[in-house]
């Protein structure tokens, strides 16, 4: 390192764990923090480029775990992290500066948090987001990647711009709304067991549909449509594709 320290970014009251690794010009910076996350109380997250882990767990708090990789230690700057804090809501940003999308300026970020909590805006330009053992309230949107979502219930509301949406073991839970929307690209949904109570709603403008629900099918010339109501008619799954293909499956 020529004998010179590098010394990483400091976010305010962030506790920091960097390490500086420098190998083929390239540089990785890490942080975490652990903030209160009650019921009351929501977390928003926005990045531009990396991947996101989220995983429920039995706990009231959240931690926060901030990796940035980037090509020289100077290139950090470019990609300021913060945590806002307010009496509502935990805000996480780690977004390009200037508008930029560069790949090679990678946030991956850790989320593990009570198994109810409330993420009201999960965002991503480019990346992967995994979903784990949550109960509670997502809403997601990825640009460009794929959502990947297990042992999922409660109030779900998944996009993707170009990606595929896979949720497995998914339970309805009374209440609860699963929402699934991809532009280009496929949603598969793994329900946990036969629902008694729902309402499916899946609608393809160019590509196709398979459900190990019987559904009511309305076919033309372009779009496919199918719909099903089971006892009660909810609560409510509804799934969107431009283009791509949507299966549903039942164990």
């Amino acid at each position: 390192m020529d004998g010179c320290p590098i010394i990483p970014d400091v976010v305010p009251g962030l506790v920091l764990a960097a390490t500086l690794a420098i190998g083929a010009a390239w540089a990785a910076d890490t942080q975490s923090r652990t903030v209160n996350l009650p019921p009351g109380r929501s977390l928003t997250l926005e990045i531009t480029v990396g991947d996101v882990r989220i995983v429920g767990e039995p706990r009231q708090d959240a931690f926060i775990e901030i990796v940035r990789s980037v090509p020289g230690p100077e290139a950090l700057a470019r990609i300021p992290v913060t945590i806002e804090e307010t009496a509502t809501e935990v805000r996480v940003t780690a977004i390009q500066q200037a508008g930029e999308t560069d790949p090679a300026l990678r946030t991956d970020v850790t989320l593990r948090v009570p198994h109810a909590a409330r993420l009201t805006s999960i965002r991503l330009l480019e990346g992967r987001l995994r979903l784990s053992a949550l109960r509670g309230f997502v809403t997601a949107d990825v640009r460009r990647g794929s959502i990947d979502a297990v042992d999922v219930e409660g109030t779900l509301r998944l996009e993707t711009g170009i990606g595929d949406i896979v949720a497995d073991r998914t339970t309805l839970s009374t209440g609860g709304l699963l929402r699934l929307r991809a532009f280009n690209g496929d949603v598969r949904l793994t329900l946990a067991g036969q629902p008694r109570d729902a309402r499916v709603m899946a609608l393809v403008l160019n590509g196709n549909i398979t459900s190990d629900i019987p559904l009511t099918m309305k076919e033309s010339w372009g779009p496919r449509w199918g719909e099903a109501r089971l006892g009660k008619g909810e609560p409510v799954i509804s799934i969107d594709v431009v283009t791509g293909a949507i299966q549903i499956k039942v164990p």
